[in-house]
């Protein structure tokens, strides 16, 4: 990779954590409090009512999980739930939700709620980049940071898909250059338009350090200076990020524990006088359903409004939620914490070590919220009142004036893209959808699977691929017929409907597993320990089996009809993603003979082609 350098006038990173992280020690989990209700409010709204004069009003802005989605996004990723009604038709409640997003609505937002706050701060909570759509992810999501440098983002913690280059363009993403791609090679071009200027912001990796080293890749934290208030900021990915990307992603790093990474650096930030502290995290929770009762009278557990947890009568998010024990145990001195990685909206109390209550917010997912935060700061004391940290989420709705600088970036980037993104590949006679069957199948799994078992860039030495697997978290859209972005007929496929459904330009990778590596591989779907949830492999054409408590049913497991040999050797074809072991999924790491073919979105994008027109067949492959 060639960078090209250039200078930049950028604000200050404070430096690298240097001195050994010392892992924490007797001090036992606590459980989370149950929330308090944090104050609704106008978003930038100032209040006006009289303070003493070493107080002084502060504004934290923030979200996380953009993703890249420079566009208002479509469909579920475009929507937020804002209520509940019964369907006349099915006696059963469904959602009331309302279309929100796009990069030049969330700008315009975040610019109106900073009108009437002299002291402001914009933060995020990592996942900025990556999984981003054609627009952004073509140029190797370059649009994306420039949004944000528009937007006025002044500091952000790196997420897992912060990784999905590898380190050394996430530090590009930083600092600005180009990379010699080949200008369009895999239908992505770094610097189509002239040299990328990098982030004006500043990313935060407090806890990814070179292997064996003390220096982390980028600074631990940064202190901005708001006329004359001081506050940290550290910023934090998710430990087991190594577990969720690519292992060429995080070659060379370690990722070390949040608590005991945040709690370290407390005392390196007092030392040089700051004591107000904020913690921008990716890791998350998930809100509880919501009891939601109709007008009958009758209560039924549905999915929570945006504003649900913890604000709008919800409990507090699920306890088995990650990032409760890290909010739980984080350092008294640290003042509210910032997450992230579910997607989930919630602003949530949650008691420190000395049992005080402190702030932690997520603002959903792909700009499609923003949360507002207002506290103060006591000038005399330099830090933060604690008891007047309040916040509350609110919607990025489109009926505000586009951000203008915004739309001027999408419309270059749009035309750069139409070559690539405009080009029909397929043909569908219906919509081929990503959701699962009661058995986890589903039939966007089904194609993808097919298209990677078909796929001729795996065959190595004479041996081909007889069972593909597809993980279900890296289908990231559904195929839609009535889709027409670029006046093509309905049911044309595009290359960028098709990007929108597999973003990560994964290898394939083809290796051998036994039989007895199958039957674990599968067993390894349900819950177990450190995985709490189902995660349903998709697979290819002629592979059935029957799924049940701890796995597959013994026996049930078939090839092309003929029960697999727990003793046989089985040629295999999935992601290099999951032969890393990612997902949890560590049976694949058993695999011999690795060989590494073409890209997945490649391999997707020449099977549409090869059984168009395509109607998806009965999801018959995994029961139950």
């Amino acid at each position: 990779m060639h960078l090209t350098p250039r200078p930049r006038v950028r604000s200050r990173l404070i430096g690298v954590l240097t001195a050994t992280l010392v892992a924490l020690s007797g001090v036992a989990a606590t459980q989370a409090s149950s929330a308090a209700d944090p104050t609704r409010h106008h978003p930038g709204h100032h209040h006006k009512h009289k303070h003493h004069r070493k107080l002084m009003n502060i504004q934290i802005l923030s979200f996380n999980d953009f993703h890249g989605n420079l566009e208002p996004p479509t469909g579920s990723s475009g929507r937020i739930v804002v209520g509940h009604r019964i369907d006349p038709s099915t006696g059963k409640p469904v959602d009331v939700t309302q279309d929100v997003g796009g990069v030049e609505y969330l700008s315009t937002h975040l610019a109106q709620a900073r009108a009437h706050h002299r002291n402001s701060l914009t933060v995020a909570a990592g996942d900025i980049i990556g999984a981003s759509p054609l627009l952004s992810a073509a140029f190797h999501d370059e649009p994306t940071i420039e949004a944000m440098n528009t937007l006025g983002l002044d500091v952000s913690a790196v997420g897992n898909h912060e990784f999905d280059e590898g380190y050394r363009e996430l530090q590009r993403m930083q600092y600005g250059g180009c990379i010699d791609d080949g200008n369009g090679a895999n239908n992505q071009n770094s610097c189509p338009a002239g040299v990328f200027q990098g982030a004006n912001f500043d990313l935060l990796a407090a806890n990814v350090f070179y292997a064996g080293s003390n220096r982390t890749i980028l600074p631990a934290y940064t202190i901005k200076k708001v006329h004359g208030a001081r506050i940290g900021f550290i910023g934090m990915t998710l430990k087991d990020t190594p577990s969720i990307v690519t292992a060429s992603g995080v070659q060379g790093l370690e990722f070390k524990d949040e608590v005991a990474t945040a709690n370290a650096l407390v005392p390196v930030l007092r030392r040089q006088g700051v004591k107000a502290i904020i913690v921008l995290i990716h890791q998350g929770g998930v809100p509880d359903k919501q009891q939601w009762t109709d007008p009958s009278g009758k209560t039924w557990a549905v999915n929570p409004n945006y504003d649900y947890a913890c604000g709008g009568g919800g409990s507090l998010i699920a306890a088995s939620s990650p990032i409760l024990g890290i909010a739980a145990n984080l350092d008294p001195q640290i003042d509210m914490v910032v997450s992230g990685h579910t997607h989930q909206p919630y602003v949530c109390s949650v008691r420190d070590p000395a049992g005080h209550r402190r702030l932690l917010t997520s603002a959903s997912s792909f700009g499609r919220l923003f949360t507002e935060t207002d506290l103060k700061y006591d000038k005399r004391k330099g830090d933060i009142v604690r008891a007047s940290v309040k916040g509350a989420n609110f919607p990025v709705t489109r009926d505000v004036a586009k951000d203008p600088a915004e739309t001027s970036l999408i419309a270059k980037y749009q035309q750069l893209v139409r070559p690539i993104a405009s080009k029909v590949i397929g043909h569908i006679t219906t919509d081929v959808t990503a959701a699962g069957n009661a058995a986890g199948e589903s039939q966007l799994g089904d194609l993808i699977a097919d298209a990677q078992l078909a796929d001729p860039s795996t065959v190595t030495g004479g041996q081909t691929p007889v069972i593909a697997f597809m993980n279900p978290g890296g289908i990231r859209a559904d195929l839609t017929y009535a889709n027409s972005k670029y006046g093509e007929p309905a049911g044309d496929v595009t290359f960028e409907e098709a990007f929108s459904v597999q973003p990560f330009n994964n290898y394939l990778v083809s290796m051998t597993l036994t039989g007895q590596d199958i039957y674990d591989l599968l067993a390894q779907q349900l819950p177990r320990a450190n995985v709490p949830s189902t995660r349903i492999l998709q697979v290819s054409q002629g592979f059935t089996y029957q799924l049940g408590a701890s796995g597959a049913v013994d026996g049930t497991v078939k090839l092309n009809g003929t029960p697999i040999d727990k003793a046989a050797s089985y040629r295999i074809v999935t992601n290099n993603f999951l032969s890393d072991g990612g997902d949890s999924f560590p049976a694949f790491t058993h695999g011999t003979g690795k060989y590494f073919g073409g890209l997945d979105i490649d391999a997707f994008a020449d099977h549409l082609t090869a059984v168009s027109p395509y109607t998806p067949g009965p999801l018959t492959r995994i029961t139950q």
